[in-house]
Formats: structure tokens, sequence, C-alpha cells
């Protein structure tokens, strides 16, 4: 891997992301926005706002960092972007590391940013560490991200790309334990949970809610979260066409 262009790439998305600046705000806004939403339909209700409120923290950065990656990553390729890029004597791998280096970044700024307003602005009780919420959190944008960029190379359309939320993300958010506990589910939906990467991101925050320093497991979730990314990336590095179909 070469770090001149992973660099090079990053600043080239990074650019390009700074000047649609309608992207950015809603980026930044929308997931701040919903947390908002969700705690004034709650209202005074304190324990249930912390009981979904903690947990959305990661699942919020990482469906958005999906979406926006996911298309982004499409546009590249359909505009020729990506082809003209891999004529170049550089490695897949490169270039892939410097669209998630960019979009990472991107994603660390919205996870701070929405720890920051959950906490500081709307009152969020976290009983762990809160370094380790917000590591929590811009992990899960970073596994949106390199999920966002491994699912666009099996999408033709931007139409296309977006119908990847539904089936790819609304399941692992049915089956990650937010709505109903994994342990009352049918056996087969309980172990197919464990396949799902949005399962350990949503287990990682949980734990985090329930208890005052890092546990074993909650370092363990986080683990695996990064590790999922690392992966999604690989899988996104080789799906990576020299030419575009």
């Amino acid at each position: 891997m070469s770090p001149a262009v992973v660099a090079a790439t990053a600043h080239r998305v990074l650019q390009q992301l700074r000047r649609d600046r309608r992207t950015v705000a809603l980026l930044l806004a929308v997931p701040c926005a919903e947390l908002v939403l969700l705690r004034f339909m709650i209202n005074a209700d304190g324990p249930v706002f912390d009981r979904f409120g903690l947990p959305l923290l990661g699942i919020f950065p990482l469906v958005s960092m999906f979406l926006v990656t996911s298309i982004a990553m499409l546009r590249e390729r359909t505009s020729g972007t990506l082809e003209r890029l891999l004529t170049m004597p550089v490695a897949k791998l490169d270039i892939l590391a410097g669209y998630g280096l960019a979009f990472g970044a991107a994603a660390a700024v919205q996870a701070g940013l929405l720890v920051a307003v959950a906490v500081a602005g709307l009152g969020l009780e976290v009983t762990g560490p809160l370094w380790a919420v917000v590591a929590m959190a811009v992990a899960n944008a970073v596994l949106g991200t390199a999920l966002g960029l491994f699912t666009s190379a099996f999408a033709a359309t931007e139409f296309q790309a977006v119908q990847f939320m539904p089936a790819f993300v609304l399941p692992q958010l049915l089956l990650c334990g937010l709505a109903v506990s994994r342990d009352a589910m049918a056996a087969p939906l309980y172990w197919l949970s464990w396949a799902m990467p949005l399962t350990y991101a949503y287990d990682g925050l949980d734990e985090l809610r329930r208890h005052a320093d890092l546990t074993a497991a909650a370092a363990t979730d986080l683990a695996i979260v990064l590790g999922l990314a690392v992966v999604a990336l690989g899988l996104g590095a080789a799906t990576l066409r020299r030419r575009t179909e």
C-alpha cells in the first residue's frame, strides 16, 4: 500500500465533499435532528431515551454513511473517474483506502457531533466512559462507510444503490436487538443476528449504557466492528474492475 496514493485520493475526495455543501449539511444535521425528534417524542421519560438514544449514536452514523458512501462511490464508477484511476499503476486497495480515509474522516466528525448533541444538548445519560461511546460511534460510522463502498459495486444506478438500504441495512436494524430483544426472537433469527454487523454495534453501545467501565464484551464488540470494516474494504477492493460495464 502506498501512503502517498492513499493520501492523494483522500484529499481529492474531501475537496469534492467540501464543495458539496448540501451533502455536508445533511451528513451533520440530519442525524442530530432525528435524535432531537426522538428526545421530544419521548419528552420527560428520560430512561426510555437513554435506552434507545445511546444505541442510536452508532446506528444513525452507520446508516447515513452507508447511504452517502454507496451513492458517491457509484457516481465515481459511472462518471469514469474510477476507471481512469484504475488505468494508472496504483493498487486497487490504495484507491479504496483513500476513499475510506476521506469518508471515514467525515464519519468521525459526524459521530463526534452527534455524541456532543446527545450528551450536552439533550441530557443523554451515559454510564460508561464517554470516550468509549465516541470511539464506538466513530467505529460504526467507519463500518457504514466500508459497507457502502463494498455494496456500491453491485448497483448500476443510484436508484439501485438506494435500494440496498432496505435490502441490506433494514434487516440488520430489525435483528440487532433495538426493537426486540434477540433472546426473544425465533431461533433461526437469533442465530442469523450473529452474522449481522449492526448486532455488534448495538451490543457494544448497550454495554456502555449498562456498565460504568469498558467491559471485555464492549471492547470485543468494538474490535469486531473495526475488523468488519477492514474486511468490507478488502472485499470492496476485490470488486473494483479495470473497465466499467
